[in-house]
């Protein structure tokens, strides 16, 4: 995950003589926090963007506010979707069964 996280431009490492990666001690918390967005399906490109708005791995700075509006509306949005579809095939097993 370092690997693509560092791929990704959401961490950085120093290289050692010998190529190794070297990672401050700070990129663990900054790791976690990567991965608490992920987790609340922000896509990578998003998690690049609210990098900077990230200084407290317990919470985001208000910076991150619009983006996370806007990223909940669309789920929102989707959620809307899927619970009209759900409903449309409940129907059509109701209706088949009696």
């Amino acid at each position: 995950m370092l690997r693509h996280y560092e791929n990704e431009g959401l961490i950085a490492a120093e290289r050692s003589s010998t190529g190794q990666r070297l990672f401050d001690p700070s990129v663990v918390e900054q790791v976690r926090s990567i991965r608490r967005l992920l987790a609340a399906g922000l896509p990578v490109a998003a998690v690049r963007e609210l990098l900077d708005c990230i200084h407290d791995t317990d919470r985001l700075e208000p910076c991150a506010v619009p983006m996370l509006v806007e990223h909940l509306q669309v789920y929102d949005g989707r959620i809307a979707e899927l619970t009209t579809t759900r409903a449309a095939l409940q129907g059509l097993i109701d209706a088949s069964t009696t």
